[in-house]
């Protein structure tokens, strides 16, 4: 008599179970949705706001304007605290504007991205390395927004909880947490205007008539034929740009960029000789940036990006030269 409740009963968990994983998959498929809504809304509206970082006791307000055109887009971000700084980047190009040193700094468009364009285009590898998930609606700015969860499968990246806009999917907040949970940084916007932008409003302040131009001379670059190599097991992270350029005034140097698709890491090497001030190895952080410096074969690898220092000192202590035959 007790074999059929029990057979009843073994069946119903079955079905609470398949019930329960075909949610979980559903709300991961609207959670992959919504961040797709994100990247297009930060990538081909034009806006203009005001937005605050935040990091430990730190906050830093920032003004972000973007024009939003057919033949490629103009973003202007202006820095409202401190020293006065104005950066204004084009497809190609990247100026920033120091009025303080009159000094124009010029760099080639890179893989790294910012508030709030923060999701890359091809979103297909996320759920692999991220429990993906929707959050609850909240206001942001003035705004209902929807909450969107990146949960980290492993302790090599942080994890992301960032809140969209309902109506747009413009990206309003976005937090960045460590392996416990907690905040390490956020931006969020406090003011926000989405819709026509003109074309002036991306132009720069400063002519720059007259001030220095650092130029980083950055061009595509294959370090391998100069004897140098990264071996290193980070899942997910795939190296997406190799390039020669200069840091400071002449200083060269080779950079590798690795990406999850999410979280950036930059290697450098740069050569001892005529360095200005000393080698300083070990681990130092910022925020979510941790950076790991080395010296190998006079030269210095430094090893920067918004990763856990596990995964920064991994990739730096994979770092290795043998001289070319």
């Amino acid at each position: 008599m007790t074999a059929r409740p029990a057979a009843v009963a073994a069946l119903a968990a079955g079905v609470l179970i398949a019930v329960a994983g075909l949610a979980q998959a559903q709300n991961e498929a609207d959670a992959l949705g919504w961040l797709r809504k994100i990247h297009d809304a930060t990538q081909k509206l034009s806006y203009t706001g005001t937005f605050v970082y935040q990091q430990g006791g730190r906050t830093e307000a920032s003004r972000i304007t973007r024009y939003a055109r057919a033949d490629g887009d103009i973003e202007k971000l202006e820095v409202l605290d401190g020293a006065p700084m104005e950066i204004v980047r084009t497809r190609d190009t990247v100026k920033c504007y120091l009025p303080g040193s009159r000094v124009v700094k010029v760099d080639r468009r890179s893989v790294e991205r910012g508030f709030p364009a923060l999701l890359p285009g091809q979103l297909s590898g996320i759920a692999q390395y991220y429990t993906v998930s929707l959050g609850e609606t909240k206001r942001v700015a003035g705004f209902d927004c929807q909450a969107v969860a990146l949960t980290p499968k492993d302790e090599l990246r942080y994890g992301y909880r960032l809140c969209a806009d309902t109506n747009t999917g413009m990206l309003l907040k976005a937090v960045t947490l460590d392996s416990a949970g907690q905040a390490v940084e956020q931006f969020t916007f406090t003011q926000l205007s989405i819709g026509y932008v003109s074309r002036d409003k991306v132009r720069p302040r400063h002519s720059a008539r007259a001030w220095r131009v650092e130029d980083t001379g950055a061009a595509p670059a294959n370090l391998a034929e100069a004897g140098w190599s990264v071996n290193v097991e980070l899942p997910g992270f795939r190296k997406v740009i190799e390039l020669k350029r200069r840091l400071g005034e002449s200083r060269p140097a080779g950079q590798l960029v690795y990406s999850d698709g999410l979280a950036a890491v930059s290697v450098f090497i740069e050569s001892l000789e005529g360095r200005p001030e000393p080698v300083r190895p070990g681990l130092a952080s910022m925020g979510a940036i941790n950076i790991y410096t080395r010296e190998v074969a006079n030269h210095v690898v430094t090893v920067v990006g918004e990763a856990p220092a596990m995964s920064v000192q991994r990739l730096a202590d994979a770092v290795e030269f043998r001289k070319p035959q």
